[in-house]
This record gives structure tokens, sequence and C-alpha cells, in this order.
């Protein structure tokens, strides 16, 4: 008959070591240092971006050769300077053919493409190609950026990085979005905003071996900017004073305006894209026509060629007019979405900063025409239009404000950032799916996590999620036939052991082994043979306080559904763990989520202390004998 007995040292239990083996801290370490040394070189990259745009932008503008920072509004080409985004466009569509497709684009959704898709390997040419194409692009009047090619740059140097050496496809990804974000900050020295950007955008995760090389990469990349660049803020502004009540509710208000503006803005880019791709020209010359639209508009309204980083900070001191205000309202957004319709190489956020501050100025001063009580200032509606916009086309809310705070080194704006972003947020939240980094790839087919949970395999431990059927763990003598064994369990009627049947020694009754008990039942199988010839010799299993992470991969490492449980201190069998289970954990995180159900009925509570309270009152008026 059966009997049930202890496990044996037979029993291989490798699983508890699988972590452990890989030293986290070591590993950590090592990503980190790597994070660190590429922040510099992104540093420097990004400096020389910089000098490159402004020899390029002096070259084709005034045809001289400078490494000082100029803007093409000054320009006496007349006519001709339609010409030049042209010429840029051309060479951009050669480099894209002839070079790598990959520098296409404002590179957000490239990386996080890869980052899903392709195990965040990104071609090593992107690393050099980007840069050059994206300075040919600006400083030939693109209304761009330098923050979008920086940061696809540094993530590409980072994914050639991690391709070049002996690291998981996970810590390439942190590799990845270390370099992004040291590229973003050393453009503009913003290391917290940056950070968040790597959380809601690029990693996908919150765990402390992603934080640390991300905040080191940083770190690096804002003293690499301080070195670089200086200390001044990237948009300084005059300084802004604590607001009140109804200049919050104000800049809310301005919020919901300017979310509705974040969904038009992404419809129409997408739109002008989706025209693109219709024409009956290859793509290489598609740069070259939205060239065409940025020189025409550029000879209208000169502030909308080039980087335009000093429209933002004209914005931003509340003195523009409002003729220039619809200028670079209306015209850069034309400008910029036609240019990165066409696929040349650019980005989107410095754009979105100049159009969302220009349009937070203007609605300001609306404000402050037909409702002076609120007491809006115009530099705060600026930066509050600047963040907000930014937050409902990227649904990057919690980066928004923090890089609003420090760009512009102003920490009383916080209240009125909040209020306003994420009224933006929420009316893109609700009525548009995509955002402007991940409409591309979404159409692409490529699922994003809309939200992040802690892994339910590390919370969940293994004794919490094997069944109770399972906890029943029979053992067999080695020397019973198989006619016999089946015969016990189809007697019986109960599946005791799921799928694992313990198979023991007739001297000492120590497991020697397993059989799978649906093999068992398989035409084919010789009944009259002993059990000992079909059993499998090795036993895995887990201990019942193992999380279920370990489970899982022990399942896959050793191509087991099922393991045995046994206990940590004792040693003893406490049941097994299939496959089976491991769904029902999943299954109960669904029912948490989606199940809805009321634990406190307020109806019910509320009669029950009606009538403790008339059952208290009536005692008190019973008279005593």
């Amino acid at each position: 008959m059966p009997e049930t007995n202890q496990a044996h040292s037979t029993l291989i239990n490798e699983h508890d070591n699988l972590f452990e083996n890989q030293d986290r801290v070591k590993r950590t370490l090592y990503i980190s240092a790597l994070a660190l040394i590429n922040a510099i070189l992104v540093g420097f990259i990004a400096k020389a971006l910089i000098m490159l745009i402004n020899v390029i932008t002096s070259l084709s503008f005034y045809g001289t050769v400078s490494l000082h920072e100029i803007s093409p509004a000054g320009n006496k080409l007349g006519w001709w300077v339609v010409a030049i985004p042209v010429v840029g466009g051309l060479i951009v569509g050669v480099m894209a053919r002839f070079g790598s497709r990959a520098i296409r684009g404002h590179g957000i959704p490239e990386a996080m493409e890869k980052i899903v898709k392709e195990e965040s390997k990104i071609h090593p040419m992107v690393t050099i190609l980007k840069p050059l194409s994206s300075a040919i692009s600006i400083g030939t009047g693109g209304p761009f950026g330098a923050e979008g090619p920086i940061i696809s740059t540094g993530g590409a140097l980072g994914s050639f990085c991690g391709q070049t050496l002996s690291i998981t496809a996970q810590e390439r990804k942190i590799l990845l979005a270390a370099g992004a974000t040291a590229g973003m900050t050393a453009i503009f020295g913003t290391p917290f905003a940056a950070i968040l950007l790597a959380i809601e955008l690029l990693l996908f995760e919150f765990s402390a071996r992603s934080f640390i090389p991300v905040i080191i990469a940083c770190i690096t990349g804002a003293c690499m900017h301080f070195l670089l660049f200086g200390v001044e803020p990237m948009f300084p502004m005059p300084h802004i004073d604590q607001v009140k009540s109804p200049a919050v509710i104000a800049y809310a208000i301005m919020g919901l305006i300017i979310g509705v503006a974040s969904i038009f803005v992404t419809k129409a880019v997408y739109f002008i894209e989706d025209t693109f791709e219709k024409l009956p020209v290859h793509w290489m010359w598609w740069p070259a026509i939205g060239g065409l639209a940025v020189g025409i508009i550029g000879y209208f309204s000169p502030f909308t060629l080039g980087v335009g980083y000093e429209n933002i900070t004209n914005s931003l001191s509340g003195e523009l007019s409002i003729s220039i205000l619809i200028s670079l309202c209306l015209w850069k957004f034309i400008s910029w979405a036609i240019s990165l319709g066409s696929g040349t190489s650019g980005g989107t956020l410095a754009p979105l900063l100049t159009i969302g501050s220009s349009l937070g100025c203007l609605l300001g001063i609306l404000g402050q025409k037909y409702f002076p009580e609120a007491d809006i200032s115009l530099p705060l509606a600026a930066l509050v239009g600047m963040s907000a916009l930014f937050a409902g086309a990227a649904r990057a809310l919690l980066t928004s404000i923090v890089f609003a705070m420090e760009t512009t080194m102003q920490e009383s704006t916080l209240l009125p950032l909040l209020a306003g972003c994420v009224t933006s947020y929420l009316v893109s939240f609700i009525f548009m799916r995509s955002t402007i980094m991940t409409e591309k790839i979404n159409r692409r087919g490529v699922a994003l996590p809309e939200s992040y949970h802690p892994d339910i395999l590390e919370l969940t431990t293994v004794s919490e999620t094997m069944g109770l059927a399972s906890k029943d763990v029979i053992q067999f003598d080695e020397s019973m036939l198989i006619k016999d064994l089946k015969g016990w369990l189809q007697t019986t009627g109960i599946v005791y052991t799921k799928k694992l049947v313990l198979i023991s020694s007739a001297k000492d009754a120590t497991i020697t082994g397993a059989v799978n008990r649906s093999y068992l039942f398989e035409s084919g199988v010789n009944e009259l043979e002993k059990i000992s010839t079909v059993m499998n010799r090795r036993v895995y299993s887990v201990y019942s306080d193992n999380a279920l992470q370990i489970a899982v991969e022990f399942m896959l490492k050793t191509k087991q559904d099922t393991l045995l449980v046994i206990d940590r201190a004792t040693h003893s069998i406490l049941g097994v763990i299939t496959e089976h289970d491991v769904l029902k954990a999943f299954e109960q995180r669904l029912h948490e989520e989606r199940h809805v159900h009321q634990h406190i009925s307020m109806k019910k509570t509320a009669l029950k202390v009606m009538r403790r309270g008339t059952k208290i009152f009536l005692n008190r008026n019973v008279p005593r004998q």
C-alpha cells in the first residue's frame, strides 16, 4: 500500500542559488560603471553636436564658420532661404537611404521599440549617423531641438556598448535608457526629469538594478552639462512668487485647453506622415519636400527656423507681442509637423516646448483680460503651457513637471504645474489612445505597457500557490508493477499528486525517483514492467518559502511542469506545484483588478446604527421596578 515519507538528499534542489550565483550586487555595480563611462562620452557628443549645429547654421545662412550659437532668423538671403532646408532634407534622405533608415524620426519611439521587440539592440551606425544627420537637418533650418537626436544617440551608444559585452538583454536595456537620459541631461541639465523620463517611457519597470545605473548616468550627464555648457538655467525667466488658489484654478483650466491642443498636435503629425506615405515618390525624397515647406514658412516667419531655444526663453519672459506669439504657436507647429512627418531626422521636445509656451502665454493674456481677479502671471502661464503640452502629447506627466522646474530653477511653480499638467494629461488619457511617442510603434503592432505592477511571481510564495489537492503526496515502492500502480490510482479516483508520483526504495523507503502520472496511462506502456523501469531518477524540488519566480525559473531550466515542494527546516514533503498553480496566481491578480464588489453597504450599516440607537433609547426609557 502507498505510504508517505520524508524527502531524501537525492532530491535536486539547485534552484535556491539561481539568482545568487549571478551576484546581483556585482552586476549592478558593473552596469553602473559602464553607464557612468557612457554618460561622460555622451556629454562630449552633446557638446560636439551643438557645435556642429552652430557651424552648419552659420555656414548655411551667413556664409561664415562659427562655433557660437547663432539664430537663422537674422539671415539676409531673401527667397534663397527656401532652398537651404531643401538641400538639408535631401542630404538627410540620402544618408537614410544609403546609411541607416533608423536615423529618420525623432528617436524616442524608435528606442522604445528596440527595447520592447529587439532586446534593446540598436545598429551601431546610428551612433554616428543620427547626430550627423540631425546636425545637418537642424543647421539648415529644421525646426527641431538638439535633445531628440542626442537622446537617440546616447541610447544607441548604450546599446552598442551592451552588444559588445557579455551582458543580459535586461542589462542592455538599462544601458540604453541610461545613455538616452544622460543625453537629455547633458543638453538641458535636468537629471531628475531625465530619470523620470526613463521610468515613464523607457524602462517599463521599478527596480534598484535599473534605477542605480540610470541615476548615476543622469548625475554624470548633469556634471557634463555644467562643465561644458554652464550652470545657468536653460530657460531663465522672471522670479515667480507663490500663487493663490484662484490662479491655480485658472492654470488648471488652461491645462484642459492645452490637453485638447496636445491631441490635435499628435493627430496632425501622424496625418501628415500618412499623407507622405501616399506620395508616388521614394521616401528618400520626402525630407527635401518637407524642407521646402520649412523654407517657405521660414521666409515669412524667420523665427521658426532652427533650434529656437531662445524662442522658449522669450515666451517665458511674458513680454512678446500677440502677433509674435501667434506666429511661434501656429507657424512653428506647421513647419515642425510637416518636417517631422516627412521622416527627416529631428525631435519633438523643443518644438512642443516652443508651441506650448507661446500657446500658454496667449491663454494667459486672455485670462488677464477677462478674469483679472485670477491674478494670472504671463511667464507662469507660458511655463504651464510648455509643460502641459508635453504632458498631454507624450503622456509623461511627472517628467514634464520636473523638467519645467529644473530648466527654469523656479521651485514655487510646482503647484501651478501640477494643476495644468494633470488636467492636460487627463484630457489626453480620455480622448487619445496612444501618444506622439507611441502612435508609430502601435501601428506596427508593438504593444507597450500602460501601467507598472510589482511582479506577482516575486510577491507570492510557493506555499501560497500550491493547491490543496497537491498537499496529499503519495509514495509507491519502485518494485511495484505498473499494472498495480495504475489499478490503485484508478480505484481511488483521487489525483493525489496531480502529475507527479513519487517512487520509494523498498529498503529504507527513501525517494529514488518519480514518474509522470499521464505517462502511465499512455498507450504502448508495458504494464507488466516494474515502475523502476520507467521512472525518472531526477526529482526536482523547491522549498515552500521560495518565491514563485524561483519555481517558474526552475521549471524552465529543468523543462519540468511539476516540482516537489518540501519544507526547508524539516525537509518533509508538503506537496507539489504545477504550471497550473502558477496560472492561478495570475488569475488572482486579474480578479483583484477587474472584479467589482462592495465590502461595506452604507444602507445596511445605516440600518444597523438606527436599530442599535432605537434599542438603546427604548432601554433607557423603560421604568425600573
